[in-house]
């Protein structure tokens, strides 16, 4: 068994993977939930949500005594388990703006910092990691109008960290397509917007960052009736394609192929009908002037 831990200090990624390998162990042994739970002394329910990464830790005397149960006799075999298994009880460096991080971002940010590959196409607003302070602070303010302007910058500031994503020694490869309402809608102001323009084109040049605008004069689009989403694929060959879906009160986040294919399958036409990224920067600098 070969766990990979290299993949970018994501701790809930982690425990996919790991949850993972213990639903195929306890496949392989021929067990039900009910009796590997019984075999350590805990629930069905446990053992359930232990294999879905639905529990906040793992805890390291329960992986050890379900390697035994299934059959795990290879010494070195445990001792890599029961390593990543510390280190997916570890706390992402995002614990420490928990004061301003809703309930379903951490999942979101777990998934970022774990992709090989982040698609996505964006109708309303920049993409996260491609926002400038200024245009980020601007619709910050606007999302949460009566946070105090400490808390505003808090958030501000968590963004900013985000983005160094980009800049590491082994960055995911970024590709967005953008709706040109993105573009049009006044966040911040002329000078924020032509900042946010230059900004795009800046980091559209880099190798590993696609940059697409989607102009109104493309038509109709196969996004045209979806609101935003992403796809994150990730290093670890243990875990599929996982496509996240934004809204108002809560994310969702589906990995079933079937449905998966879906938004691929639409990133794939949008990206093909939305002008390259050598147009796109043409008409970002068209944008520009207009601002």
């Amino acid at each position: 068994m070969t766990v990979e831990t290299e993949w970018g200090g994501a701790p809930s990624v982690l425990r996919m993977i790991l949850g993972r390998r213990l639903e195929e162990l306890r496949t392989r042994a021929g067990l039900s939930f009910a009796e590997a739970g019984a075999a350590i002394g805990v629930s069905h329910s446990t053992i359930r949500r232990m294999e879905a990464a639905k529990v906040a830790r793992l805890r390291l005397a329960d992986a050890e005594k379900l390697l035994q149960v299934y059959g795990v006799t290879d010494q070195e075999e445990v001792d890599t388990f029961l390593q990543s298994v510390r280190e997916a009880n570890k706390r992402g460096w995002w614990h420490t703006y928990r004061d301003v991080v809703p309930h379903w971002l951490p999942a979101y940010l777990s998934l970022e910092q774990a992709a090989l590959q982040l698609r996505g196409y964006e109708n309303q607003f920049v993409h996260g990691l491609l926002q400038t302070e200024d245009y980020a602070r601007a619709l910050l303010t606007a999302s949460y109008p009566h946070a105090p302007a400490e808390i505003t910058e808090r958030r501000v500031a968590l963004r900013t960290r985000r983005q160094k994503l980009l800049t590491g020694a082994e960055p995911p490869r970024l590709w967005v397509v953008m709706d040109e309402t993105v573009l049009r809608r006044p966040v911040g102001g002329p000078r924020v917007m032509r900042a946010q323009i230059d900004h795009l084109i800046e980091l559209g040049r880099l190798p590993h960052v696609t940059v697409q605008v989607m102009p109104f004069a493309a038509g109709p689009h196969p996004a045209l009736w979806a609101g935003a989403f992403h796809l994150f694929r990730f290093r670890a060959r243990e875990l599929p394609d996982i496509a996240y879906l934004s809204g108002l009160a809560r994310a969702e986040y589906l990995d079933k192929p079937d449905e998966v294919v879906v938004y691929r399958e639409a990133l794939d036409r949008l990206s093909a009908q939305a002008p390259s990224a050598r147009k796109t920067e043409t008409l970002l600098a068209a944008l520009r002037e207009e601002w």
